[in-house]
């Protein structure tokens, strides 16, 4: 029977826990002390162990630093001063979940749950990681640079947690293969893991997408409907653009994430969920808060741990790895031994890539489509927006654009919006084709620029020794 250690000054509270532990099917062991801590655990060595952050002898973190104690027993720290600081550094330091008091009886039982699911998971990160310079990959995600070593550390540290977890990265970065890898990491992973795209469902039927409907609540409910929250009970949901998400429907997530509960559409009733979030944007999170885009307290509430993503332009030596196993599964679906000649390899590790590895994907597939023989030793590449020039101001896909030195990302991306919707002849189908996102955030863009439905027009490029050329087919999606 599983073993767990409850560290805990207050008598009352100590045996409260003891006895919901033991309900729960483990045996249980009291110390108020770090002192008595560790003398328990010299004695019988725990599965866990549930300590209070301060007591009299010092912080329930120092338990963290005595690793030939504790062994391989999983850490919860309890604290009645929960902060983000507080923690963040319980993850960094190794804790596997974290509580707050009154402890929740129900956040308890599912912290439990997990915890005595079968498997050694830090195992299992530990092999990930040793097999990162011979595999060169780290579950579904692949690279040996720097950038991602970092990379492939946050999500060890995070994964086998039960924190919400902020993904923020340009788009094409593999947001989603990142929210994937934790989940597989994590102990939800027999459990669901869906995908919502905030950008792509109409307004007013996200509600009903997330928490589900009753039969009749509305017009077109003609049956009971259950919602993401539902399905992914026990394991992970994925909010990919977060920052698209009405603001009042914001606020009904919120207490979603407080409370643990949640109400269908056109009910009453309601259902308690056990969900780990992780959100993702590809805007700077504080910008969207000053911009009434993300609600400030729904951001510290999703920014637990937050995980940056990096261009592919900073780990360009990954492409080594990326560019063959994208051929590979080619290769594989096709049944053909198609492979890259050096020099094509070279000449994609000189590109920028301002759409990231889904830019690059998707020059692979091309490029293996218009290859008639095994090697493939040519590659159309989009033009690289620092070599577009005056003297080439139209190109196939229609008139470039200049943007001074020193605009805004912001300002950036409404020129190039407008721009290529003026190219398209105010069809925004093809425009969102173009910039490669959804028609719904175009459209969430063009509300927030004060647009109607007909293009407006951009000012005439002018030349200048201080101005950068882009151009709308090569620049990142927003």
């Amino acid at each position: 029977m599983p073993h767990v250690l409850i560290v805990e000054d207050d008598p009352n509270s100590a045996a409260m826990l003891s006895e919901l532990v033991a309900s729960e099917g483990f045996t249980t062991a009291v110390a108020a002390t770090l002192r008595e801590a560790r003398q328990q655990l010299m004695l019988m060595p725990a599965q866990a162990v549930l300590v209070d952050l301060q007591l009299p002898d010092g912080s329930g973190l120092d338990l963290f630093n005595d690793t030939d104690l504790r062994g391989s027993a999983e850490i919860v720290l309890i604290t009645g001063h929960a902060s983000i600081e507080t923690s963040i550094q319980a993850l960094r330091v190794g804790a596997a979940d974290y509580l707050t008091k009154p402890v929740n009886v129900a956040q308890l039982k599912r912290v439990l749950a997990r915890l005595n699911q079968p498997g050694d998971l830090r195992a299992e990160i530990t092999e990930l990681r040793d097999g990162i310079e011979s595999d060169g990959r780290f579950g579904q995600l692949w690279g040996r640079s720097a950038p991602m070593k970092r990379l492939y550390d946050q999500i060890a540290r995070v994964a086998p947690t039960s924190v919400s977890v902020l993904l923020v990265g340009e788009s094409g970065t593999g947001k989603e293969v990142v929210a994937q890898t934790v989940h597989e990491l994590s102990r939800r992973r027999t459990h669901p893991f869906l995908a919502v795209n905030c950008g792509a469902i109409s307004p007013q039927l996200i509600e009903s997408e997330l928490f589900g409907h009753e039969k009749g609540s509305f017009t077109g409910a003609v049956r009971q409907h259950r919602g993401f929250f539902e399905r992914a009970h026990g394991g992970t949901l994925f909010l990919d653009e977060i920052t698209e998400m009405p603001l009042d429907l914001q606020v009904k997530l919120l207490r979603v994430l407080e409370t643990g509960a949640f109400m269908r559409v056109g009910s009453d009733e309601p259902f308690e969920t056990d969900v780990r979030i992780i959100a993702a944007t590809n805007r700077e999170p504080m910008e969207a808060v000053r911009r009434g885009q993300l609600r400030e307290d729904l951001y510290y509430r999703l920014d637990v741990f937050q995980v940056r993503l990096p261009p592919l332009r900073e780990r360009l030596d990954d492409i080594d790895l990326l560019a063959p196993h994208f051929l590979a599964g080619l290769n594989a679906s096709e049944g053909t031994e198609r492979r890259f000649s050096a020099s094509v390899i070279d000449r994609l590790k000189q590109y920028r890539w301002p759409g990231n590895v889904r830019e690059l994907r998707n020059v692979v597939q091309r490029a293996a489509i218009m290859s008639d023989g095994a090697l493939i030793d040519q590659v159309r590449l989009p033009e690289d927006p620092d070599t577009v020039v005056a003297a080439r101001p139209d190109t196939e896909h229609g008139p470039g654009l200049w943007v001074p030195v020193g605009s805004s990302i912001a300002e950036v991306e409404r020129k190039l919006i407008m721009a290529t919707l003026e190219s398209c002849g105010g069809v925004r189908e093809r425009t969102a084709e173009i910039l490669g996102i959804s028609l719904k955030t175009l459209y969430n863009r063009l509300r927030e620029y004060g647009q109607s439905a007909e293009a407006t027009s951009v000012a005439t490029p002018v030349s200048s020794s201080a101005s950068m050329p882009t151009h709308p087919s090569s620049q990142p999606a927003p």
